[in-house]
């Protein structure tokens, strides 16, 4: 039997993944995979410490597959899109940008979604709201979600501390520029903190970019954080790693940190953009150092 026969069966590979918590519905989403040169995952560390690394981890030498998640949380009246993925402009990533049709896929129109946070304005985080067609879609009272210090900085990013391959910066610089020409008006900024609906609380860090945030989701005494770009692959053995696409590698680093140790202490479940799908993990301490203990599948 081919899978195009099977009712409700729409992928061979799921891209979707449901997670409870209390009374709030947490879905995450699969954009698809970004391949990444290898090189970005540790700019501090000597070559052959990384590839170490990436060889205990079964990963490629040279350019490793990013993986893309999105999140949508549904809080009382309000559905929650966090981030939108790298949508469809960029042909030279043909397996990212899957976001929209996956949503349709969820059977999520994107006129239900009430509100959209941002944990920042890397392409691969607001690029599927730059997609053809899907503004129209969206609702007029939309309600888009963004620190004031990430609006800001992007007015005239500062790459000085970054090490990303190009021709990266430039695509990020356009995109970002792209997104707050088109969507200043829908934008809702805020410090610190901001309550998005009841148990859906948006934190600015800082670190990664100026204004990077993640969202902390709780009800019925259960939590989930998103955490955004905060923490990758290597962070959890390696939380003083610098990744290359961070704006502030050494604040980036001591948020990591102090992220993994209260979500250590904590229990709660952590959901992060770039690790595998559906990311869904707790985190044990290991020394100095971190240890993510996936979630078994609840299907």
């Amino acid at each position: 039997m081919s899978v195009d026969s099977i009712p409700g069966i729409d992928e061979l590979v799921p891209s979707r993944y449901a997670q409870q918590v209390g009374d709030i519905e947490v879905l995450v989403i699969s954009d698809g995979v970004l391949p990444i040169t290898a090189s970005t995952l540790a700019t501090n560390v000597e070559p052959n410490e990384l590839a170490g690394w990436l060889g205990d981890n079964f990963l490629p030498p040279e350019v490793v597959d990013w993986p893309l998640n999105v999140v949508v949380v549904r809080s009382g009246e309000r559905t929650i899109l966090v981030d939108a993925g790298l949508g469809l402009e960029f042909p030279d990533f043909p397996r990212a940008g899957q976001t929209a049709h996956r949503l349709e896929a969820a059977g999520i129109d994107l006129a239900a979604v009430t509100d959209v946070v941002l944990t920042h304005l890397h392409m691969d985080h607001v690029g599927g709201l730059l997609t053809e067609g899907v503004k129209d879609r969206l609702r007029p009272d939309l309600r888009v979600h963004l620190a004031a210090a990430e609006a800001e900085f992007w007015t005239a990013p500062d790459f000085t501390d970054t090490t990303m391959p190009q021709p990266i910066p430039n695509v990020l610089r356009r995109v970002a520029a792209q997104f707050l020409d088109e969507y200043h008006g829908l934008l809702r900024t805020f410090e610190t903190e901001y309550e998005v609906a009841p148990g859906v609380l948006l934190s600015r860090t800082g670190g990664h970019t100026p204004g990077h945030s993640i969202v902390r989701v709780a009800s019925g005494g259960e939590a989930l954080t998103f955490a955004g770009d905060a923490v990758f692959a290597p962070g959890f053995e390696n939380p003083e790693w610098h990744n290359g696409f961070e704006h502030d590698p050494t604040e980036s680093a001591r948020v990591r940190v102090e992220l993994l140790r209260e979500v250590a202490a904590s229990g709660e479940s952590l959901v992060a953009t770039h690790l595998p799908f559906p990311s869904v993990c707790r985190v044990a301490t290991a020394g100095d150092a971190f240890r993510c203990v996936p979630t078994v599948w609840d299907y």
